[in-house]
C-alpha cells in the first residue's frame, strides 16, 4: 500500500494529475456559478442600480471631507438606527425563530454558497482582466514585483538557513539515537523484579528524555532559521530597518509550518527509530511523515502565505478563489490517503490493541481502529469549512482547537489509567482493627470501585465537555458562569457530598454493629437476643438510610419530591387499612423481640410447629423442623411461643418397670447409670445438677412408673436423654430388671368350693423338633395351668420336674 520513494516519478505524476483534473472542474464550476451571480444581479430593478452608481468612492470621499456634511450625515444615521433597529429586530428574530433548525442551517448553506459564486465571479472577470493587460496599472505591478523578489530573497536566506541547521542537527540526532539504543531492553512484566524493574523505568525514561531533546532541538532550528530569514529581510533590502509585509507573511508562515512538521517528525522520526513516539517500521514512518508533510506545507503555506499576499496584491477575490482551489486540493489529497490507508492502519491498531498493557488503552485502540478515518475525514472536513468562513483565524483555531482536544484526551486517559491502577490494588486495613471489625475492609473494597468508576464516568464527561467547547459545539466557559451551569456544578457536588455522607453513616452504623456481633466469649459475646435485635435494626438503618439518601437526591436534580412524600403518606394509610394483619404482624413482631421471646437457633415451638429458628424478620419466623421442612410462620399467627432454650432445660425421664421388680432397686440403678453418665467428658459438662428422682408417679396395668429430673444447659436436654437412656437400659438389663411388656391374663372363674372348672381345651402334645426343657416345661406350665385349675403348689412342682428331666415323658392326666 506504502509508495516507496525509489519508485518513478512517472507513478508520482498520476495522483497529481487527478488532482488537477478536480482543479480544473472545480474553476468551471465556480465560472458556472459566478455567470448565475451576474445574471441574478442584473435582474435587479434598474432604480437600485442607478441610486448604487449615483454614490461613488470619490463622491462618499467628498461628502466625509466637508465637516459639516459629515456631521448632518452622522446625526441622520443616529436618527434613523433605533428605528429602524427597533422595526427590524423583532421581525427578524421572530422570523428566525418560526424557521426550523434545519431550514436556518439550508438558509446559512445558501447564503454562504452565493457569496462564494459571487466572489469567484468577481475573481474571474479580474483573472481575466490581468490576463488581458487591462486589470493592473503599472504601480501596482511595479508592487507585485518588488514584494515577490523581496520575498523571494526572505524565502531563500530562511530555506538555506533551516537546511544547513538541519544538517549539523543530524549528527546530534544520531548521537541521540545511539544513546538510546545503548540502554538496556526492559524485561517481560512477570520477570522484572526489584532491580529489573529500575532498569526498566531507566530505560523508557531515557527514551522519553531523547524524543523531547529532539523535538526541542528541531523548534530551536525552525526559530533559528526564521530568525536568519527576518533579519536578512530586515537588513538585506535597499530600505533598511523595515521588512515588508510579504516577507512577515513567509516567515510567520514558515515557523507555523516546520513547527507543524518538526511535530510530525517527532512521531514518525524516519531516519531515527529510537525517536520514534510509537514503535512501526521504517517505510510506514516514512510514508505518513510524507503525506502528512505535504498536507501541513500546502495548508500552511495556502492559508497563511498565498492568500493573502493574492488578496492584498492582486484583489480580494482572487485570493479567497485562490484560497478555496488550495483547500481543496488539500482536502482532496487527504481524503485519498485515508481512504486508500484505512483498512491497513484499523489492522495494525487491532494488533496493537492486543500487545496493550492495560485494558483501558486496548479498548480505545479497538475503538480508533473503527473509526479513524471517519474522524480524520471530519477533520479535514472542518478544516475546509473554517477556512472558507474565516480565512485569518481558521488555522489558529484549528491548532487551538486541536491542542486543546489532545490535551484534555491525555489529561483524562492518565487519570483514568491512574485510576484503572487503584482499582488493581485491594485495600488492606490493620489487623486490629480486621478483627474489631471483620466486614469493615471488604465493604471499603467494595465502595472503591464503585467510587472511583463514578469519578472516571465524570472524568469522561469533562473531558468531552472539553473537547466540544475546543471545537464551538459548546461553549464550557459561558456554560460555567451561567445560572444553569452554576447549578449543575452545585447539584453534581451536592450529590457527592449526600452519597458520601450516607456511605460513612451507613458505614458507622454497619460497622458498630458488627464490632458487637463479632465479639468472642470471653470478650462480652452478645446473647442470641442482642444479635436478632441487632441485626433488625441493622436492616432497618439500611433501609431508612436509603430512602432518605434517594429521596435527597432526587431534589437535587430537581425532581420535586413533595407528590412523592405525600403518595408516600396516601400509600402508608391505605396499607394501614387494607393490610391491618400486615400491621399486626410487625406489631406482634416488635413485642415478641423487645420480650425476648425467640432468637436465632433456639428450638421453639410456634402455633404447632416444633423446630429450630433460622430468621427473624419484624414480620414472620422461620422454623426449620427435624424433617427439614421450612416454615414461614407470620407473628400474627403466633399465639404462644414455647422456647426450649431459655436459661435452662430438664430431661424429663418416666421410666415403667414390672410389677414383680423392687422399687429400690431400681432407683438405686438410675442413680448409678447417672453417675456413669457424669464420666462423659462431652455431656458431663452440659449437667448442671445432681440427678432428681421424684419417686413412683404411676402404678399401672403395664408397671410401675419412676420419674427422673436432669437438669441441663439450654438445648442439651436431648442430648442428655439420649445418652442417660442409653445407660439405663445398659444398667437394668445387667441387673436383671425387667422392663414391662403387653401381658395378657385369661381368667376361667372358680365354684363356691374354691375349684376352677377344667378347661375345654384340646392339648397339644408333640413337642416341636429341636426345643429343649424350657420349651417343654413351659407347655406343661401351661397344660397344668389350664387342666388342674386350683391344683396345689406342690402338685404343679412335681410335674414340672419331670417333665423337665425328662422332655419325652407323656403328661399326667389331672
Amino acid at each position: 500500500m506504502y509508495l516507496d520513494s525509489a519508485l518513478p516519478r512517472a507513478r508520482l505524476a498520476v495522483p497529481w494529475m487527478r488532482a488537477a483534473c478536480a482543479m480544473l472542474l472545480l474553476v468551471a464550476l465556480v465560472l458556472c456559478l459566478g455567470n448565475a451571480a451576474r445574471a441574478a444581479a442584473a435582474a435587479e430593478p434598474a432604480a437600485s442600480t442607478e441610486a448604487a452608481s449615483e454614490l461613488t468612492p470619490s463622491r462618499l470621499a467628498d461628502l466625509l471631507d466637508d465637516p459639516a456634511t459629515r456631521q448632518q450625515l452622522i446625526e441622520r444615521l443616529r436618527d434613523q438606527a433605533p428605528a429602524s433597529a427597533e422595526g427590524a429586530a423583532p421581525a427578524s428574530q421572530s422570523a428566525d425563530a418560526n424557521r426550523s433548525l434545519p431550514s436556518r442551517i439550508a438558509q446559512g448553506a445558501q447564503l454562504f454558497l452565493a457569496g462564494m459564486a459571487a466572489h469567484a465571479g468577481q475573481a474571474v472577470e479580474e483573472l481575466t482582466a490581468l490576463a488581458t493587460g487591462q486589470g493592473m496599472p503599472a504601480p501596482q505591478r511595479q508592487a507585485l514585483v518588488d514584494a515577490l523578489l523581496g520575498l523571494a530573497v526572505a524565502a531563500a536566506a530562511t530555506v538555506v538557513a533551516f537546511l544547513l541547521l538541519r544538517a549539523i542537527a543530524a549528527r546530534i540526532y544520531a548521537r541521540i539515537d545511539r544513546w538510546v539504543a545503548r540502554a538496556p531492553a526492559p524485561l517481560p512484566a512477570p520477570a522484572r523484579t526489584g532491580a529489573h524493574k529500575g532498569g526498566a523505568m531507566s530505560a523508557m525514561g531515557r527514551r522519553a528524555v531523547a524524543m523531547l531533546g529532539a523535538l526541542f532541538i528541531d523548534l530551536v532550528i525552525v526559530l533559528l532559521a526564521g530568525a536568519a530569514g527576518y533579519l536578512v529581510a530586515l537588513y538585506g533590502s535597499e530600505s533598511r530597518g523595515t521588512i515588508s509585509a510579504a516577507q512577515s507573511m513567509f516567515i510567520n508562515a514558515f515557523v507555523a509550518v516546520e513547527i507543524t512538521k518538526a511535530l510530525i517528525r517527532g512521531i514518525f522520526a524516519t531516519r531515527y527509530p529510537m525517536l520514534r513516539l510509537f514503535t512501526m517500521a521504517d517505510d510506514v514512518a516514512r510514508y505518513w511523515n510524507d503525506r502528512l508533510g505535504r498536507i501541513a506545507a500546502v495548508i500552511g503555506y495556502g492559508l497563511l502565505l498565498a492568500e493573502p499576499l493574492a488578496k492584498s496584491l492582486l484583489s480580494p477575490s482572487i485570493g479567497e478563489l485562490l484560497g478555496l482551489v488550495i483547500m481543496v486540493a488539500a482536502y482532496s489529497y487527504a481524503l485519498r490517503t485515508i481512504w486508500r490507508n484505512r483498512q491497513v492502519l484499523r489492522e495494525r491498531l487491532e494488533q496493537r490493541a492486543t500487545r496493550a498493557s492495560a485494558t483501558y488503552f486496548g479498548t480505545w485502540f479497538r475503538l480508533l481502529a473503527r473509526s479513524w478515518h471517519v474522524l480524520a475525514i471530519g477533520y479535514f472536513t472542518v478544516l475546509l469549512v473554517v477556512s472558507q468562513v474565516d480565512t485569518e483565524r481558521a488555522l489558529p483555531f484549528m491548532v487551538q482547537a486541536t491542542a486543546q482536544s489532545l490535551l484534555a484526551l491525555g489529561i483524562g486517559a492518565l487519570l483514568i489509567v491512574l485510576l484503572a491502577t487503584v482499582l488493581t490494588r485491594r485495600i488492606t486495613l490493620p489487623e486490629d482493627v480486621r478483627r474489631k471489625l471483620p466486614m469493615l475492609e471488604a465493604r471499603v473494597n467494595a465502595y472503591v470501585p464503585a467510587a472511583l468508576r463514578g469519578l472516571g464516568i465524570l472524568i469522561r464527561i469533562v473531558v468531552a465537555l472539553f473537547v466540544l467547547d475546543a471545537w464551538r459545539v459548546f461553549d464550557l466557559s459561558t456554560w460555567i458562569v451561567s445560572d444553569a451551569g452554576a447549578a449543575a456544578v452545585r447539584m453534581v457536588v451536592n450529590v457527592a457530598i449526600i452519597l458520601l455522607i450516607a456511605t460513612v453513616a451507613w458505614t458507622v452504623i454497619a460497622s458498630i454493629i458488627e464490632h458487637r456481633l463479632s465479639l468472642s466469649e470471653g470478650s462480652g459475646m452478645p446473647t442470641a437476643r442482642e444479635r436478632t435485635l441487632l441485626s433488625l435494626f441493622r436492616n432497618a438503618a439500611l433501609i431508612v438510610i436509603v430512602t432518605l439518601t434517594v429521596l435527597v437526591v432526587l431534589s437535587q436534580i430537581g425532581v420535586d419530591i413533595a407528590p412523592l412524600i405525600a403518595g408516600a403518606g396516601v400509600v402508608g394509610l391505605a396499607i394501614g387499612f387494607g393490610s391491618q394483619k400486615l400491621v399486626q404482624d410487625i406489631i406482634t413482631g416488635v413485642f415478641i423481640q423487645l420480650e425476648n421471646g425467640m432468637n436465632q437457633n433456639d428450638v421453639v415451638q410456634v402455633a404447632g410447629i416444633f423446630g429450630t429458628v433460622e430468621k427473624i424478620t419484624i414480620r414472620s419466623v422461620g422454623i426449620r423442623t427435624l424433617d427439614g421442612g421450612y416454615h414461614l410462620i407470620p407473628f400474627s399467627s403466633v399465639d404462644v411461643v414455647s422456647n426450649h432454650m431459655r436459661d435452662f432445660s430438664y430431661h424429663l425421664g418416666e421410666y415403667t418397670i414390672a410389677h414383680r421388680e423392687s422399687v429400690d432397686d431400681a432407683i438405686q440403678h438410675l442413680r448409678l447409670a447417672f453417675d456413669e453418665l457424669m464420666q462423659d467428658e462431652l455431656l458431663a459438662s452440659e449437667v448442671l445438677e445432681e440427678v432428681s428422682i421424684p419417686g413412683v408417679t404411676a402404678l399401672s396395668e403395664k408397671g410401675v412408673t419412676i420419674r427422673v429430673l436432669i437438669k441441663t444447659t439450654p438445648g442439651m436436654q436431648w442430648a442428655v436423654q439420649r445418652g442417660y437412656n442409653r445407660l439405663v437400659k445398659k444398667h437394668f438389663n445387667a441387673a436383671g430388671i425387667e422392663l414391662p411388656y403387653p401381658h395378657t391374663v385369661v381368667y376361667f372363674g372358680q365354684d363356691k368350693n374354691g375349684y376352677a372348672p377344667s378347661a375345654n381345651l384340646f392339648m397339644q402334645t408333640d413337642r416341636p423338633a429341636g426345643h429343649g426343657n424350657a420349651d417343654a416345661a413351659g407347655h406343661t406350665r401351661r397344660r397344668l395351668s389350664k387342666e388342674q385349675g386350683t391344683a396345689s403348689e406342690d402338685v404343679l412342682g412335681n410335674e414340672l420336674d419331670r417333665v423337665v428331666d425328662d422332655p419325652d415323658a407323656e403328661p399326667r392326666p389331672a
